[in-house]
């Protein structure tokens, strides 16, 4: 009797150690489940040669619970009461869909408009005899005289001039011979040529009159000005030799003026051509200039990441100057965006966080895609829906406590 009692007692601890183990392990529970109706007779009626898609399905029904386990996992929070709060100044703002609109700021440095250059040399050799622009910054006007030069070539020229000018006329007008028609001939030909080769050397059509009425060589020819503007640069000096293609003055019209700024690299895809600009000088601080971007330079300094972009300013008072610094302000308006305050993201260096209110003092701490950075505002792309509220001042502090306790963000993955 004593050994029956022994194997029983055995036998209820075998037993209530497997129901223990039922209860307490997910494995048994599943294997203690109970089949609903529907299971059973779905498993009754399969065939044999079905088991392998029976197993498939099975697999996929085990995947969607892992998933709705995984979705209905219940997010991390921190308590913060309302006192609290009130002490540490936290303060909520609703996430919603808002105008953005980002303000790139940059310097500027005034530069000559290049299409308003000029340069003045000759096309001979020879001397400056005299020098009417005998300094730099001079205003000149278009045809005005710079200079006075004595070249021996162009003086041989205009006596070849004037002598088949003076063939021309002995050979008579109809020639009373053959060979007068010939003389004739030859002496236009040598006119035209000669004519030409003034032109060429830039001598205008008024000289070239004067010569023909006057019959007298001009021994010095007039240098002008092909533009109105200011001398920037002056390299003729009085009684120099002068070459054919050698620089004697730079002319530069001051009427309007390129401004020229560096954007950054990584701004470059917010600015295009036609962008509005804010401009300030130090010269007029109380004076704002409105421009447009010009052009936007083909390349980038690999010193400073940054790009070259043109901007034109009118010169109306002609009181700015070429190497003057200008404030430069580009508004660019980004559209309407879903976007929240700069100030409720904690940026660690690998992801962006932000706290949620999920009301009554419990903050869900949350990692988010952001966007465009824009004025205090920053685009959100995931992590967040429009009506929601985060924190938006004493973030640091709430994630101070967060981390205390640690309460962590659920782990997004970004697609």
């Amino acid at each position: 009797m004593k050994r029956q009692h022994v194997l029983i007692i055995a036998l209820i601890i075998i037993l209530s150690g497997a129901a223990f183990y039922a209860a307490k392990t997910e494995v048994g529970r599943k294997f203690f489940a109970k089949k609903t109706p529907q299971e059973t007779s779905s498993q009754s009626v399969q065939a044999p040669g079905n088991q392998g898609s029976g197993s498939a399905g099975q697999e996929t029904r085990a995947q969607a619970e892992t998933d709705q386990e995984e979705s209905e996992e219940e997010a991390p929070t921190v308590e913060i009461p309302t006192e609290k709060q009130r002490m540490i100044g936290v303060k909520t703002t609703e996430v919603a869909v808002k105008p953005l609109q980002k303000i790139i700021r940059t310097v500027g440095l005034i530069e000559y408009d290049e299409r308003k250059l000029a340069t003045v040399n000759t096309k001979f050799e020879g001397w400056i005899e005299r020098l009417y622009v005998d300094y730099t910054g001079k205003y000149v006007k278009k045809g005005e005289r710079l200079a006075e030069i004595y070249s021996p070539e162009l003086l041989a020229t205009q006596k070849e001039f004037i002598n088949a000018l003076m063939l021309r006329t002995k050979s008579g007008n109809p020639p009373e011979s053959d060979v007068g028609g010939m003389l004739s001939r030859d002496a236009e030909t040598i006119i035209d040529a000669a004519r030409q080769r003034l032109r060429l050397w830039d001598i205008s059509d008024s000289q070239i009159k004067k010569i023909e009425e006057t019959a007298t060589p001009i021994r010095t020819l007039a240098v002008y000005s092909p533009v109105s503007g200011y001398v920037v640069q002056k390299m003729a000096l009085q009684g120099m030799k002068v070459m054919p293609g050698e620089k004697l003055f730079d002319v530069a019209d001051l009427s309007t003026l390129w401004i020229i700024a560096d954007i950054y690299e990584y701004e470059l895809s917010l600015v295009k051509p036609g962008d509005r600009a804010r401009i300030i000088l130090s010269y007029f601080p109380d004076r704002e200039f409105s421009s447009r971007i010009d052009f936007i330079y083909p390349s980038i300094s690999n010193a400073t990441r940054t790009a070259k972009v043109r901007f034109e300013i009118p010169n109306y008072s002609g009181k700015l100057k070429p190497q003057m610094y200008g404030n430069i302000s580009v508004k660019i308006d980004l559209g309407r965006k879903l976007a929240i305050p700069d100030d409720a993201v904690i940026d660690t260096g690998t992801r962006q966080v932000v706290y949620v209110d999920k009301g009554d003092g419990n903050f869900e701490p949350r990692e988010v895609m952001l966007g465009i950075r824009a004025e205090g505002l920053r685009e959100v792309l995931k992590g967040l829906k429009a009506g929601e509220k985060v924190a938006s001042a004493a973030t640091f502090l709430i994630d101070s406590e967060a981390q205390l306790k640690g309460v962590k963000p659920l782990e997004v993955h970004k697609h």
